[in-house]
């Protein structure tokens, strides 16, 4: 998958991306609502390794892709399909210095865009920690439906966390397509 935006190129790993996201992972920020920790020098290469075997979206394997801005990586989308016919869950992650710029309405836009439309897909959901607020607002601009808040059913980082779940059916999606257009 290869997308291009006004400003971004959305497209798989490679080899020379570990430094970028890296950057992108080890900062504790970042990583506060994800289901892992930061990443270290230690397990950097190991982890990297994953995203650049991910690179195409089918049934038990998910897709890992770089958003780039001016040939740096900035940002991680990634996107693999649920147990539910036809269903892609979405996540993402962008540097600290990368915020406030529109990158990642562009990115996540984008990809749900071309989910729809090259893969097909009935729906597309993203599952957040409920204390990530700029995640909600991300789903909200691009046109997601928040459609239910799980009260602590996710143990995470050695405490309970609410979830909070968004989603968008393919004929929605050509709406807010247009909407933005």
């Amino acid at each position: 998958m290869l997308v291009k935006t006004e400003r971004l190129v959305v497209r798989p790993y490679n080899v020379g991306d570990m430094q970028d996201v890296f950057e992108i992972y080890k900062d504790k920020e970042v990583c506060k609502y994800l289901l892992h920790d930061e990443w270290t020098d230690d397990d950097v290469q190991e982890k990297f390794n994953k995203k650049l075997v991910n690179s195409s979206l089918i049934q038990n394997a998910a897709i890992s892709l770089a958003v780039e801005v001016d040939e740096q990586v900035i940002g991680d989308l990634s996107a693999w399909y649920t147990s539910m016919k036809d269903t892609v869950e979405i996540g993402y992650s962008f540097s600290a210095a990368s915020g406030g710029k529109g990158y990642a309405t562009e990115a996540v836009g984008s990809l749900i865009t071309n989910l729809f439309n090259e893969y097909n897909v009935h729906r597309i959901q993203a599952t957040l920690d409920a204390r990530n607020t700029a995640s909600q607002r991300l789903c909200e601009r691009i046109g997601m439906r928040k459609e239910g808040h799980f009260i602590q059913d996710y143990w995470n980082k050695n405490e309970w966390t609410d979830s909070i779940i968004y989603g968008m059916l393919n004929p929605e999606s050509e709406e807010v397509i247009k909407s933005k257009v």
